[in-house]
């Protein structure tokens, strides 16, 4: 088996030198494969192996004069290996290189990833835990609607990670593919022998038909996949950065010492980490359309998605594995205050707590219909009211202290009941 050349930063594995390394890699296993068949001499072999290498500097200085870059990589290659080098690239089309190479590239990167998806699952579980029993609205519409959980709040966050984990790792095997079939796919001068073997050696999966390249539905999933991760961390961002709003206040951003707000107000604190993942979020989103657009090609090939892949997918792959890094540093240290989560539960004397009381009186024998507007007149007084307060409203009506007893009353405005049935999703994910 022909060693990895492996990457331990992401930015790395989209340098020229990497890719001309894996382009190096790809010829390198087609060569093995040949020589298993017996299709390259021992001693030929022995020097492609010793010898094979190349100089990016000369690859541009070939390329400038020939205007084709696998062309300049070969010629570079052979300037090494010498007479051995008529065995290399034989029977083989520049997409076998460009395609396969770029899988190895894909494939390495959706490995950093996943790394990178496991620390925020990791984060968000211990952070759940944490506050599984600290109490906050739930809002809709951006409205109070009634108490949950920061713990179950953060629980939607996770099961979405682990979403978005198993998408990347069924993405791995669907990316993790080469070819090696000749110009148009038919292996009219290459075995599809050689094919297996090399991708054997490399680790990947033959391609199941490939024409001239390995068809671009595999890499606008790539890029569709790794977008949707970024919009799931801008959902987290986007909660975060609701909740730091200076009439809110639940969750913070972590402010380090020395750090400044604003330049002309002292006080800011802003979440500007939270609104760089949102705003990077809209550059994986922007590739998506071009990703798309890149599956239909003319005939067996034709070189129109290549221009954009050089930008799109070292852009996309760099992007995600960045704001992956941050959101992981921003749950890890977010400040949460719980005191003010409880004050927002309780502002204008409890109204989150309508449902409760509605349902206490429905009990009582009132219709529903009475009961909704009985209750609903005294919740929209306090609301409307700067200093309204919804349950002392409901103790002064006649009529509610006629049905329900104030020891009765009392446990409609208690958020334990909201909490009752959370163990079902703490066992869920195991929290």
């Amino acid at each position: 088996m022909i060693e990895r050349y492996t990457l331990p930063e992401m930015g790395k594995i989209w340098t020229e030198s990497a890719k001309y390394q894996t382009w190096l890699e790809v010829e390198l296993a087609a060569c093995e494969a040949n020589f298993e068949l017996g299709n390259i001499p021992q001693d030929a072999i022995q020097q492609i192996r010793q010898k094979a290498s190349f100089n990016k500097k000369r690859i541009y200085e070939i390329e400038a004069e020939v205007k084709h870059d696998v062309i300049a990589f070969l010629t570079s290659v052979n300037e090494h290996v010498g007479d051995a080098g008529r065995y290399i690239h034989v029977g083989m089309t520049s997409s076998d290189v460009l395609d396969t190479g770029l899988a190895l590239q894909l494939k390495e990167s959706t490995k950093l990833l996943i790394e990178e998806i496991d620390k925020l699952e990791k984060a968000i579980r211990s952070k759940a835990k944490e506050h599984k029993s600290t109490v906050m609205i739930g809002r809709s519409h951006a409205i109070h609607g009634e108490p949950i959980t920061f713990g179950f709040k953060l629980a939607g966050w996770l099961a979405e990670t682990i979403r978005n984990r198993k998408r990347l790792e069924n993405l791995l095997k669907e990316i993790a593919i080469g070819q090696i079939s000749g110009a148009m796919g038919t292996y009219a001068n290459t075995d599809p022998e050689i094919e297996r073997i090399a991708c054997n050696h490399l680790n990947l999966i033959p391609d199941t038909a490939s024409t001239q390249i390995i068809s671009r539905d595999r890499h606008a999933s790539y890029v569709q996949i790794l977008a949707l991760v970024g919009s799931s961390l801008d959902r987290f961002a986007t909660e975060i950065r609701n909740l730091q709003r200076t009439d809110v206040l639940e969750v913070e951003e972590s402010f380090t010492k020395g750090q400044k707000g604003s330049s002309a107000m002292p006080h800011k604190r802003n979440p500007i980490r939270s609104e760089r993942v949102s705003g990077l979020s809209r550059v994986l989103r922007s590739y998506v359309v071009a990703a798309l657009e890149n599956v239909a090609l003319w005939h067996e090939r034709d070189i129109s998605h290549s221009s954009i892949e050089r930008m799109m997918l070292p852009d996309t792959s760099i992007t995600l594995h960045f704001m992956l890094r941050e959101m992981t540093n921003i749950i890890q240290e977010l400040g949460v205050y719980s005191k003010n989560m409880l004050k927002n539960v309780n502002i204008y004397g409890g109204v989150i707590f309508s449902q409760r009381v509605l349902l206490a009186l429905v009990e009582k024998g009132l219709t529903r219909e009475k009961a909704y507007e009985l209750v609903q007149k005294h919740a929209h007084n306090a609301w409307n009211n700067e200093s309204g307060n919804f349950k002392s409203s409901l103790r002064e009506d006649e009529e509610i202290k006629n049905l329900i007893k104030a020891d009765e009353l009392d446990l409609c405005f208690s958020a334990d009941i909201h909490q009752a049935n959370l163990k079902t999703i703490w066992n869920r994910l195991e929290i």
